[in-house]
């Protein structure tokens, strides 16, 4: 989905209005998705019971739209009124004929009824506040969502739109503001909730159609799009029963050194969990023993090393390889010692036939010199691979095509900038960088921006501790290389392994109960699960 301010929002509703979607029909089909979103996430049989919080803006019209259908599904509902809907008659009235049951604040002078209402319900949907708000908040919503938030044991929330009380542009939020579990927006991501603090409040973000066209000129100012579920499965490549393993691609994965020997094993496990046909893993030799009986699905490539650490003679070794590898991950656990640096230079530079001579001087055979004459298949380029590459001269233009995946610290390194002026404006500095060097990169951290040569960007609508533990970084660029040998063009495959690899470390400190207890390992462990999960 697409990111817009709200001004942009308006702009998009009022065009479709023009265009002859109506704001009613708007709100009906925003209410039906709700209900569907919230009916697939939630509903337990034999019954399920929601507490709905509605306003008296659109949000509010959504909730007791979606929460008619729910009644009819099968749900007990509760619609919960905090300020009195003018005008919308028809809406309660169709709300009650399916059997839901109606409360107004004023018949709660105390809020008992509604701490009770929420403490028996096994979800709470809130479509209080929508994009208009102004804080602080006041009166019955500020009392009704104080006392909500003081229940200790309160049930999940859905928020509609975006959680009450956030400022959908700036990100700030009252201090009342319910956290989410799950924010349903409605045709596009709010702006704010990219930043903190209503980035920790909306929980997961989702968002739904509610039919505005593709057409509609506002659509040309929301250039940056925010990775969800839908956008991560569609992207995805498709599994046929009649398929072999050559289907899925083949990667090769040059990674390791004496002091970081599990760089490689990670890389090439995500690899794989991401469904890539073979995994190649070239190590340096005095590592191999180690790392072999650990991962028995790989095809292994020895490389020579200069006391444990890639040396440049390992470049032919690699480019003799490279038959029929659709795509190469380098950097994870190199180490930064010259011997690996000169590794790096003569990989780039025997694709145009540059490379040193054969080992001890020899004249390179022909077979050798054939695969000297060859490009190298799509790169993905990470940790110590990217600090080598920036001590390369105008490395940007002896590359064809590859995905960077820099931490700030790294990114630091390869632009020269401070880590403090990257992280102030981390969405401008991607996009700059990708531009000017033409290739793919992946910005990581809270919100890890994916940008191309092209201007698009991709934000990744999560944040979470989980991931900041050594091996995530080798997880993700292994996933990423996973993709592309699978037929993924970079840029996609970037977006979308970077979702992925965040909804897994996520889910690795829940099934933990800690975010601080999860390892590199643990986010391939819930790959399988978040693939499931996406797909069903």
């Amino acid at each position: 989905m697409k990111r817009v301010s709200v001004a942009q929002m308006k702009a998009l509703e009022g065009q479709a209005d023009a265009s002859g979607l109506s704001y009613d029909q708007m709100m009906a089909n925003a209410g039906l998705a709700l209900a569907q979103a919230v009916h697939r996430r939630y509903f337990r049989r034999p019954t399920c019971s929601v507490l709905g919080l509605v306003g008296s803006g659109n949000n509010g019209g959504d909730c007791l739209i979606a929460l008619r259908y729910l009644a009819e599904w099968g749900w007990q509902t509760q619609a919960y009124l905090l300020k009195e809907r003018v005008g919308d008659e028809a809406l309660l009235t169709d709300y009650r004929k399916a059997g839901g049951q109606v409360l107004g604040v004023n018949e709660d002078h105390d809020f008992e009824k509604l701490r009770q209402h929420a403490l028996q319900a096994d979800l709470i949907m809130d479509g209080v506040l929508g994009t208009g708000i102004r804080l602080p908040l006041k009166g019955d919503i500020q009392h009704a969502l104080a006392v909500l938030k003081e229940i200790k044991d309160l049930p999940p929330v859905v928020a509609v739109d975006c959680p009450s009380g956030v400022d959908c542009d700036s990100g700030k939020a009252a201090k009342e503001c319910l956290r989410a579990d799950l924010t349903v927006c409605m045709a596009a991501i709010k702006a704010g909730l990219l930043k903190q603090p209503a980035l920790g409040l909306a929980g997961e973000i989702y968002a739904v159609g509610i039919g505005l066209g593709d057409n509609l000129p506002a659509w040309a100012e929301a250039d940056v799009d925010v990775m969800d579920a839908r956008m991560a499965v569609e992207n995805l490549p498709e599994r046929p029963a009649d398929s072999h393993k050559g289907t899925y691609g083949t990667c090769l994965i040059a990674a390791g050194s004496v002091n970081y020997c599990g760089a490689a094993l990670l890389a090439a496990r995500a690899a794989y969990r991401m469904g890539t046909g073979l995994v190649r893993v070239g190590v340096p030799g005095s590592i191999y023993d180690t790392l072999a009986g650990q991962l028995p699905e790989a095809t292994w490539l020895i490389l020579p090393h200069t006391s444990g650490v890639i040396n440049s003679e390992a470049a032919k070794v690699v480019w003799k390889n490279l038959e029929r590898v659709n795509a190469l991950l380098i950097g994870p656990g190199w180490g930064l010692e010259n011997e690996t640096k000169e590794f790096l230079e003569d990989l780039l530079n025997l694709q145009k036939g540059k490379g040193n001579a054969s080992p001890l001087g020899f004249v390179p055979e022909e077979h050798e010199l054939k695969n000297a004459s060859r490009k190298l298949p799509a790169l993905v380029i990470d940790a110590d691979g990217l600090k080598l590459l920036a001590q390369i001269e105008n490395w940007q233009d002896k590359i064809q095509t590859a995905v960077l995946t820099p931490h700030p610290g790294e990114m630091a390194v390869m632009s020269g900038l401070s880590i403090a002026k990257i992280q102030a404006d981390r969405e401008a500095i991607a996009r700059e960088y990708a531009q000017r060097w033409g290739h793919v990169l992946v910005l990581k951290g809270a919100m890890t921006i994916v940008a191309n040569p092209a201007g698009e960007v991709a934000i990744i609508p999560m944040a979470t501790s989980a991931l900041a533990t050594a091996g995530t970084g080798d997880v993700l660029a292994g996933m990423i290389t996973g993709l592309i040998a699978q037929g993924l063009e970079p840029y996609t495959a970037a977006k979308t392994a970077a979702w992925l690899h965040a909804r897994a470390g996520i889910k690795a400190a829940r099934q933990l109960g800690s975010e601080a207890s999860v390892m590199a390992g643990d986010v391939i462990a819930q790959l399988p699960q978040v693939l499931n999960e996406i797909s069903s």
